[in-house]
């Protein structure tokens, strides 16, 4: 953030400051409610600066991100509190889109995502399991590239602190291990498809890691699976199960933060998308969002 020098930001280049903004905060938090809130707190703060602070400021953008970026912080610190109240697992928000995506006209938030390795849901995942200061170091580092100089501004602590934080984070990230070819992906996730549309419950053991997790999150406001189901026999059994008591189930190939998953439809309405984590051709992790109000973006067309 810098001080002393330019005025007069024009209000469209400061709106051009929303895309950036929206990335760097939906990675921080995981939702993309919560990280439109925070953009649209970042900006009410600047525009409650008296016009010769704003004038004061050599970058306006900066300046956004880093309030973004303690926004999200204080988010962070109080959503463990949150999600022990959660009824099941909580998952990040599952956004359309496929690499390359999410750069249209912006009107809505999940248009101004690009789609990369950093949204994947098994990344996301992996962020969960940081503290939040850690989050924001290892994201802000690690993906946006700012000095830790910048983010020790933000966390209020030593650049050296918010060194060790995002090397403390990395080492958990890459514990997490790294996806196959997405070509690979692809092909295995078509023939989960296959499987459960058919309701073969061999060919979809075939396809499961043995030791492979199934999580669910229906934030209680819908049925699903209380507890991670574990174990491929498990979890196939637990699939064709479903798939029996929704005969009038759909299920679609449709990317997912970036990769391939699948969406499941009834009488047209998407009630659950689901993101997979794949190693050697087999399915080890199937994260399943259904939690209405975590899939606004995909009903937009409903």
């Amino acid at each position: 953030m810098g001080t002393s020098g330019t005025a007069g930001t024009g209000a469209g280049e400061l709106a051009g400051e929303r895309g950036p903004l929206i990335n760097v905060a939906y990675r921080l938090l995981g939702s993309l409610s919560e990280a439109e809130d925070a953009v649209q707190e970042a900006y009410a703060r600047w525009y409650a600066l008296p016009r010769d602070r704003r004038d004061e400021v050599v970058s306006p953008g900066a300046w956004l991100t880093t309030v973004t970026g303690r926004i999200c912080l204080d988010v962070l610190g109080s959503a463990r509190a949150r999600r022990e109240r959660y009824v099941g697992a909580w998952l990040p928000e599952p956004l359309p889109g496929g690499a390359g995506e999410g750069q249209g006209s912006g009107a809505d938030p999940a248009d101004l995502l690009v789609m990369d390795e950093s949204v994947t849901t098994a990344f996301l995942v992996v962020l969960e399991s940081m503290t939040p200061a850690e989050r924001v170091a290892f994201v802000l580092h690690d993906v946006f590239r700012y000095p830790f100089a910048e983010i020790a501004d933000i966390v209020g602590r030593t650049p050296a602190a918010c060194k060790q934080l995002a090397s403390s984070a990395r080492r958990r990230a890459r514990a997490a291990g790294t996806p196959g070819p997405a070509a690979e992906r692809a092909a295995t996730v078509r023939r989960v498809k296959e499987a459960w549309e058919a309701r073969d419950i061999a060919a979809l053991v075939d396809l499961l890691d043995p030791a492979a997790v199934l999580t669910a999150d229906g934030g209680g406001l819908v049925s699903t699976a209380p507890h991670p189901v574990e174990g491929g026999a498990e979890i196939a059994r637990y699939l064709v199960a479903i798939a029996a008591l929704a005969p009038g189930l759909e299920l679609l190939e449709r990317p997912v933060n970036g990769t391939p998953g699948l969406v499941a439809r009834e009488a047209g309405v998407v009630g659950t998308v689901a993101s997979f984590e794949i190693v050697g051709g087999r399915v080890t992790r199937i994260w399943a969002v259904r939690n209405p109000e975590k899939l606004r973006a995909w009903r937009r067309g409903d």
